[in-house]
């Protein structure tokens, strides 16, 4: 990479690592890795928020994100975990006929009662 390349790539760093040409070298070339190695691991923190996001919407109906994937896996429903995520925020009332549908495919997707909530110190007075 010649010096013209380095330094247009290096526009913004901070202090010399953008006009000296040994430092904004290093600097440059330990940006690339860092944008190389980050691409990666913005795929993988994308299918954790949507998989956050799934197993908040399906536990709202009483199912659990595992058993709620598996059940549209046996009725062979094929939306992928980012279209999932956006019916669980955005279409609450087609992702409850998912989670239905994923409720009768599997028998372990029974629904959940809920658990009574603690009273407290108020019984006791």
């Amino acid at each position: 990479m010649n010096k013209k390349e380095v330094f247009k790539l290096a526009k913004g760093f901070r202090g010399r690592a953008k006009n000296c040409i040994r430092i904004a070298r290093e600097r440059v070339e330990k940006a690339l890795q860092y944008s190389y190695r980050d691409r990666r691991n913005k795929k993988r923190d994308m299918r954790s928020l949507w998989i956050e996001r799934i197993n908040a919407g399906t536990r709202v109906h009483g199912v659990n994100y595992g058993n709620f994937m598996h059940g549209l896996l046996k009725e062979n429903i094929q939306l992928n975990r980012k279209v999932l995520s956006e019916l669980s925020m955005h279409e609450p009332y087609s992702f409850k006929a998912l989670v239905d549908v994923s409720r009768t495919a599997f028998p372990g997707n029974r629904p959940v009662s809920p658990t009574p909530k603690k009273q407290g110190l108020s019984i006791l007075v």
